[in-house]
């Protein structure tokens, strides 16, 4: 399905721009797949197979569009893959009577990106380091739809409008997930004597 045509006027993305945008998302799509599936070559699978998928199906789209489409085509990869871990777990623990008790409801999404400078000394850049490992664990333990929507609207800096495009729900669950998320993270960084 490839949505309504552009608009007279659009400029469509030169493939220039279509490689321009992927070079400048990859790192970042990259953190939030392996965020997600906790494993390095499998995040990297779905990042390259999001690529590919945006390449040749919207790669004729507005550049300005390309970041919230990106965005929707990992995602589903993402949910993809748990659905698929979903049924090869669910016969494993048939075929082997092994109950695992893994239930892998929370898939996190996110991108992570330290563009913040580090502080100037080393213990400056060692506490840094140690904060964003707090946060970064934190974000992963958030229930999947808000850490979709937290990453989306304040790692990749997506307006409420292009997240819930993204996410395929209303811009006010955007609003209640993305609130939820931040009250969320900043109890348990408090908890754990952080402030930012």
């Amino acid at each position: 399905m490839r949505g309504a045509p552009p608009q007279l006027g659009t400029l469509l993305a030169t493939p220039r721009e279509l490689s321009d945008f992927l070079a400048s998302t990859e790192r970042r799509a990259f953190k939030q797949a392996l965020f997600a599936v906790r494993d390095e070559d499998s995040a990297l699978d779905l990042v390259q197979d999001a690529m590919m998928r945006l390449a040749e199906k919207y790669g004729d789209r507005p550049a300005e569009e390309l970041p919230m489409l990106f965005q929707r085509i990992l995602q589903n990869a993402i949910r993809d893959f748990y659905r698929r871990s979903k049924v090869r777990s669910m016969w494993t623990t048939l075929l082997s009577s092994l109950t695992p008790g893994d239930d892998e409801d929370s898939d996190p999404l996110d991108t992570l990106e330290t563009e913040n400078k580090p502080e100037d000394t080393p213990e400056g850049a060692l506490e840094q380091t140690q904060v964003m490992a707090v946060i970064e664990s934190e974000i992963s333990r958030l229930p999947t739809r808000q850490r979709e929507a937290f990453l989306m609207r304040y790692w990749e800096d997506m307006d409420v409008a292009e997240t819930a495009a993204a996410m395929g729900c209303s811009e006010g669950s955007v609003k209640t997930h993305c609130s939820r998320a931040t009250h969320t993270l900043a109890a348990a960084l408090k908890a754990k004597g952080i402030t930012l």
